[in-house]
């Protein structure tokens, strides 16, 4: 995550306009700490851009313009810029392809606007973060096996599985409370998929130490 007074330099990639539009309009007024350098519809309009390179990209998979996204990737990477991907669809093996090239991130756009914001920080900081829904397909044949689990995602299941509550854990980790809850909805739907159940808070407690999230003595029996 980005530290306090850092400012994260935002470049996004997408020729649905009136998207671009509603994703430049809602990270000025939402998110503080990070700043919208360039918004463009083209990829030779990112790399002519004046302010080029950024610190991330927001970058649309689906561009119509054959250049294929490794090569992008690549491009970016080698200017110093981390890469997360937005598509309308969620192909496990495109999404696996896209990791492998080197992109911290992979949205799909139904994602909550704090998740896309979380994702940017989680680039900018040099973690992966990948939409539920998508991490759920990549894992689906990974039933009765520990769900994977994003550092964030770690950090949050650690603070709320050792007895803090949401207000708290938001708190500790510099994210709103919705977000925290946003995360604890994605900790507990990838466990359920797996076929963990882990509704309660002393189920995710439970969990959390089986895990090696939490040590027993992290994690007070009294909640």
């Amino acid at each position: 995550m980005s530290n306090p007074g850092e400012t994260i330099r935002l470049a996004i990639v997408d020729d649905h306009r009136m998207l671009l539009g509603a994703l430049t309009e809602w990270i000025r007024n939402a998110a503080d700490d990070i700043e919208m350098v360039a918004a463009v519809a083209t990829w030779p309009d990112l790399l002519s851009h004046p302010d080029f390179p950024v610190d991330v990209v927001l970058l649309d998979l689906d561009l119509k313009d054959n250049i294929p996204v490794s090569v992008k990737i690549s491009a970016l990477r080698g200017a110093g810029v981390k890469v997360v991907l937005m598509s309308t669809y969620s192909e496990p093996n495109m999404v696996r392809e896209a990791l492998a090239s080197g992109a911290l991130g992979y949205l799909v756009k139904t994602e909550d606007a704090s998740m896309i914001a979380e994702a940017i920080r989680a680039a900018y900081a040099g973690e992966s973060f990948v939409s539920a829904e998508l991490d759920l397909a990549l894992n689906a044949n990974e039933i009765g096996g520990t769900p994977r689990l994003s550092a964030q995602e770690r950090r949050v299941m650690a603070l709320y599985g050792g007895g803090e509550p949401v207000k708290a854990v938001a708190y500790q980790l510099s994210i709103s409370e919705e977000t925290a809850k946003s995360y604890l909805k994605r900790i507990r739907e990838k466990y359920r998929v797996a076929g963990i159940d882990v509704g309660t808070k002393v189920a995710l407690r439970k969990r959390a130490i089986q895990d090696g999230i939490l040590t027993p003595t992290d994690a007070p029996g009294v909640f």
